[in-house]
C-alpha cells in the first residue's frame, strides 16, 4: 500500500509541474499529452476550431439554439449595451456570461463583473447564516453554475482570486465606473427604474453591459420592476440592442415550454 502511495504521490508530483531540470533534455517529453486536449496546426483545427480545445475543453464554442439566440449573440458581438429580454430557460443569463468568458479569453476585455439583485422572492435575506458573502450566496450562485459551465471550477476560483471575474449583489456598483470589463446584470426585472438607471451609468470605456430578465417574472411589485419602461425607452437609442426572446427560443426541456405556455 506504500508502495503504491509512494507511485501515486510521485505521479501527482510531475503531474502537477514539480521542476525537473531533465525532462527539458529530451523535447519530445514535453509534448506528450493527451491529443484530444492539444491544439495543433495539422488536423481538424481551422479558423473554427482554435478555442474549443483550450483548458481541458472547457471553453466550448458557443452555438445558438434558436433564432432568438442567434440574434442576441449578434447584438452583443455588435453593441456595447444589450438589453435581453424573455422568459426563463432562453439562455439569456447562459449566452451573456459565455460571451463575456470568450472576450476575457480572447483579451478583447481585462475583467468579468457579474451582478444580480439580492431581492427576496417571499423570503427575507435576513435569516439566513452567516456574513454578508454567506447570505448572498445563494442569490449568486446561477452565475458560478453558468461560469463554472464555460471554464472549470478551478480556472474560476483562479481568476475570482486574481479580480480578473468579480460577482457581486447590484448594491455594491453603487459609485463605481466598469472600464475595459464586461458587465453582466441578471434578473434584472429586480431592479427598481432607478437602480437600472444608475447600473446603465456605469458602463466605461471599451466595455460592454449585458442586461438579462424577464419583465413578466418580477418579484417586485409590478410598477416597481424598472426593467419593461427602461427597455421600451432604450430602443429607441440605435447604438443600443434590445433582444426580445420568445417561448420558440426555450432550450429547456420542451415540458418547460409547455408549462410556461400555461401557467
Amino acid at each position: 500500500m506504500e508502495a503504491l502511495m509512494t507511485k501515486r504521490a510521485m505521479k501527482r508530483h510531475l503531474r502537477e509541474g514539480a521542476f525537473d531540470a531533465s525532462q527539458f533534455e529530451d523535447d519530445g517529453k514535453i509534448r506528450r499529452l493527451p491529443v484530444d486536449r492539444v491544439w495543433s496546426p495539422l488536423g481538424h483545427s481551422g479558423p473554427h476550431h482554435h478555442n474549443d480545445e483550450r483548458d481541458q475543453g472547457y471553453l466550448k464554442t458557443i452555438k445558438a439554439k434558436s433564432p432568438g439566440q442567434q440574434a442576441l449573440i449578434e447584438a452583443i458581438d455588435a453593441k456595447n449595451l444589450v438589453m435581453a429580454l424573455g422568459p426563463a430557460g432562453t439562455g439569456k443569463t447562459y449566452l451573456a456570461i459565455a460571451k463575456a468568458v470568450e472576450a476575457l479569453e480572447a483579451g478583447r476585455v481585462g475583467r468579468i463583473v457579474l451582478s444580480r439583485p439580492a431581492v427576496e422572492a417571499g423570503e427575507s435575506i435576513g435569516f439566513l447564516p452567516g456574513e454578508m458573502e454567506d447570505k448572498l450566496a445563494p442569490y449568486l450562485r446561477p452565475l458560478y453554475d453558468a461560469l463554472s459551465d464555460r471554464l472549470s471550477m478551478k480556472r474560476v476560483r483562479a481568476l475570482m482570486a486574481e479580480g480578473a471575474i468579480e460577482i457581486a449583489p447590484v448594491g455594491f456598483m453603487r459609485g463605481r465606473t466598469l472600464n475595459n470589463a464586461f458587465v453582466v446584470i441578471d434578473e434584472a426585472q429586480n431592479c427598481t427604474y432607478t437602480q437600472l438607471k444608475m447600473l446603465l451609468t456605469r458602463l466605461g470605456w471599451h466595455s460592454t453591459m449585458v442586461v438579462t430578465g424577464d419583465p413578466n417574472q418580477s418579484d417586485l411589485l409590478p410598477e416597481l420592476s424598472g426593467l419593461g419602461p427602461v427597455a421600451e425607452k432604450l430602443e429607441a437609442v440605435g447604438n443600443i440592442a434590445v433582444v426580445r426572446l420568445a417561448e420558440r427560443d426555450i432550450v429547456r426541456h420542451p415540458l418547460v415550454a409547455e408549462m410556461l405556455g400555461v401557467l
